[in-house]
């Protein structure tokens, strides 16, 4: 039985049923309730993914539960060989996962292999935990007295992942969990799940013994069973900004650890000295690859300078005429497109009603977006299509610049020198990337040093750290003392443990009732 959906064709079922993976086997609900997954391109039904129960969670959480003792004992070389095996599977099926990731998101096939070769990296960087998990030694703190530390797993440990990055995200996390000795529990996004259990099926091949990674899909009810279940000692999130802080408020109440990470808006700084072309080249393919849908897309454009401005809307009004809009699928009939679709009709409707909006608030609306249903094609294909969207003269009064859309709208924020666009970034709720374009090394590194924000990029557009590093924003863009991934993954995933250790020979003295100075 497989864990999931298979493409409709002519010989199989239109609407496919997926499955729980628990135990290390493919596991049909039980519930009643269901989520229709779409194909974004053709607005179809391909499956049917099921909304679990309390009691199905509790059933993925007693068999990672289960599986800890085992799991957690074995030495951290076994366990990298499980994941260097794993690595080598995913790599070897990598175009396979690009291709369920284009299916089920509609993000184009090489930006969805992009978004797999990147949640391959952390699987790399998981296979050192032998090295990772070092701990210190001090010989001799005071006569005859020694003092190590070590790292060890927290227990059963879970996911909340959201649809913008159905493969790369859940690798931000289990890799690094499964590494360190934890289980995992793993709820994927409703509106693209069958990723999650096809990396579920790969980490089976590879030799994970049962038990130890589980996916269970569904709604707010399987998320508020992980939030709430005894047993689960942490919580990793990925979503929107308010969901982010019920995650933390609700998980840290029942004495969990958390990293929740939540929304963005993006600035991008574009100085009079920087090189235009380039940075609209960086400013097209950051505000508008994977139509909008990332926590790290560039949706504002802080120009300094009425010239910088001028310029530069003229160099993206022409970038964005070229942009190809449609089926993103390798093997689509025009060939692969630049954008592809929103994830779902209820999305789309979501942002076309900001580009209304920012029209409504006095924006100037340089390119419609909306007027790509004006192409006969995408029109009789029912698809999710908005093309790129592009405003100029935004206030920081607008709603359209401080929430986040989460779609292939850019906003044009005129200001007169540096520190105005400075203050802006830093008076944003949110703070999780942002960039500069300039070519001055001065401006750049002042940039860097007093932007508030926890990913910082200088002439490059989406700063996301490599898997080596750990990715996280600041202010309502992160709740939590972690970042996720690389060495904070690691700490987030791991208690400290400090032994002082003395043997029988250093105790000859007898009882001593004062305090230790161990001198």
């Amino acid at each position: 039985m497989s864990a999931i959906a298979t493409p409709p064709t002519s010989t199989t079922p239109a609407i496919t049923e997926l499955n729980h993976w628990i135990n290390g086997v493919p596991t049909p609900s039980t519930s009643n309730r269901f989520a229709d997954v779409y194909h974004p391109a053709t607005g179809r039904i391909q499956s049917r993914v099921p909304l679990a129960t309390a009691t199905e969670v509790d059933a993925a959480v007693a068999a990672a539960a289960a599986a800890f003792p085992d799991w957690s004992a074995q030495p951290p070389l076994r366990r990298a060989r499980v994941l260097f095996r794993f690595r080598e599977i995913f790599e070897r099926r990598l175009d396979e996962v690009a291709a369920l990731i284009n299916r089920e998101h509609g993000k184009v096939f090489s930006d969805a292999r992009g978004e797999a070769t990147r949640g391959l990296e952390n699987i790399e960087f998981a296979t050192g935990i032998p090295h990772l998990l070092k701990g210190e030694l001090t010989e001799q703190v005071g006569a005859g007295v020694d003092s190590y530390s070590m790292r060890q797993p927290l227990g059963v440990v879970a996911g909340i992942t959201p649809f913008n990055f159905p493969a790369m995200v859940p690798m931000w996390m289990f890799p690094i969990a499964l590494a360190c000795g934890n289980t995992f529990v793993l709820k994927p996004s409703e509106r693209d799940p069958s990723s999650s259990n096809l990396l579920a099926e790969m980490l089976k091949e590879a030799g994970l013994p049962d038990g130890v990674f589980n996916v269970v899909h569904g709604d707010k009810v399987a998320v508020d069973a992980i939030l709430n279940h005894p047993t689960i000692q942490a919580v990793s999130f990925v979503g929107s900004t308010p969901i982010a802080e019920y995650v933390y408020r609700t998980a840290t109440a029942t004495g969990k650890r958390v990293q929740a990470l939540g929304g963005a808006k993006n600035h991008m700084i574009v100085m009079p000295d920087a090189d235009l072309d380039q940075a609209a080249d960086a400013l097209v393919g950051a505000a508008y690859g994977s139509a909008g849908e990332r926590c790290m897309a560039i949706s504002v454009a802080v120009t300094v300078g009425a010239h910088t401005a001028d310029a530069l809307i003229n160099k993206l009004e022409s970038r964005i005429a070229d942009l190809r809009i449609g089926d993103g699928a390798a093997d689509a009939p025009n060939g692969e497109s630049d954008l592809g679709p929103l994830i779902t009709r209820a999305h789309l409707d979501k942002v076309t009603s900001y580009i209304a909006l920012g029209e409504e608030e006095g924006a100037e609306l340089v390119v419609d977006g909306r007027k790509i249903t004006d192409n006969e094609q995408l029109r009789t294909e029912n698809g999710f299509f908005l093309g790129a969207t592009l405003f100029d003269h935004v206030k920081p009064t607008m709603r359209i610049y401080k929430e986040e859309i989460f779609g292939p709208v850019l906003g044009v924020v005129r200001a007169n020198n540096f520190e105005t666009a400075l203050q802006l970034i830093n008076d944003h709720e949110f703070g999780n990337g942002t960039s500069i374009f300039t070519r001055d090394g001065d401006t750049a590194r002042d940039f860097a040093r007093r932007v508030q924000a926890g990913m910082v990029g200088i002439n490059v557009p989406i700063p996301v750290p490599m898997a080596f590093h750990s990715f996280g924003g600041w202010k309502r863009s992160l709740f939590g003392d972690h970042a996720i991934y690389g060495p904070e993954g690691v700490r987030f995933y791991t208690r400290l443990k400090t032994v002082t250790a003395r043997w029988p020979t250093g105790i000859r003295s007898g009882v001593d009732t004062t305090m230790p100075t161990l001198g």
